[in-house]
This record gives C-alpha cells, structure tokens and sequence, in this order.
C-alpha cells in the first residue's frame, strides 16, 4: 500500500512539474493571416437616359455580383419629359418597356426579377390594369409591394416602377 502511495504521489509530482514547465514554455506561431473568403465586387453603373440621370443625380441601374438594382421607372422621353399625360396604362407600358432596356443590358428578362415595387398616385386605375403584368411575368411574380402615393417626382407621373434582379450565373 505504501509503494501505490509513493508512486501516486511521485506520479502527481511528475504530471505537475511537466506541467508547469510546458506552462512557462512559449509557443512558436505557426499561424498565417487568414485571407477573406468574400471578395470585393466593383459596382457597374448604367445610366439609360445619361443627360437626364445626371441632371436629377441618380443611375438607373447597378449591379453588384450577380444583383441589380434597378431605379423607379417612369414614363418619360429620352429628355425627361413625361410621356402618355393623362393615360394610366400607357404610363405603365412606358415603364414596363425602359425596365426591359436595362434588363437587356445586363443580359437579363423579367424571369430573372425577384422584388418589383409599384408606387401610384392612382391605386384604384392601377389595379383596372394591373392584369398586364401576366403579359411581363410570365414564369413566376416576384415579391414586391403596391403602394399608393401622393405624388411622385413630378405632376404628371402617376406610376413608378422599381426592380430588384437576381441574374444567375
């Protein structure tokens, strides 16, 4: 008995030493900077109407990686003046037709569309017409919001069109 207790003793005498002598040891690093996984992705700007997104200071579209964002369109002529005064379903062809020019740009359609929101100063016209989406999307809606306003930039507009796109690689 007194042998297992001597060596107990002696073995817990031994473990601690060790111990504390790797303790007191200092560790050579052998580590490296971990690099970042995301890489830094460059904006791309395009501007469908240049002269007039500059005078009003905005870009119609940017895309970042594989994402767009696409400005409120409205029904307006190539010097920013409002088009189909008056003609609630024409204003909305109008903008259908200049969200389809940066969708091609970019290379892609409607199908490619994940968030549409619709702003209106008239939500009762827009829901009369709203059935020409079906002729837009004709795989799936996206997500999106309808909402009614009080004005938009100017008097004449009475709808406006923003996109958000997904373009897979």
């Amino acid at each position: 008995m007194k042998i297992i207790k001597f060596l107990s003793i002696g073995a817990a005498a031994i473990f601690f030493t060790i111990m504390a002598i790797g303790c007191n040891q200092k560790v050579k690093e052998t580590t490296t900077p971990i690099e970042p996984i995301v890489q830094k992705e460059t904006p791309e700007y395009f501007l469908l109407r240049p002269e007039v997104e500059k005078m009003y200071g905005y870009s119609h579209a940017v895309k970042i990686g594989n994402n767009i964002i696409i400005s409120g369109a409205v029904s307006m002529d190539n010097q920013g003046n409002p088009t189909a005064i008056g003609d609630f379903e024409q204003q909305m062809k109008n903008c259908y037709a200049d969200l389809d020019k940066v969708l091609k740009h970019y290379g892609c359609t409607f199908d490619d569309v994940v968030v549409e929101n619709i702003f209106t100063t008239n939500m009762p016209k827009f829901l009369e017409v709203a059935a020409y989406r079906n002729e837009i999307y004709t795989n799936q809606f996206p997500t999106g919001s309808w909402l009614g306003v009080k004005e938009l930039a100017l008097p004449e507009f009475m709808i406006e069109i923003e996109l958000e796109v997904h373009k897979a690689e």
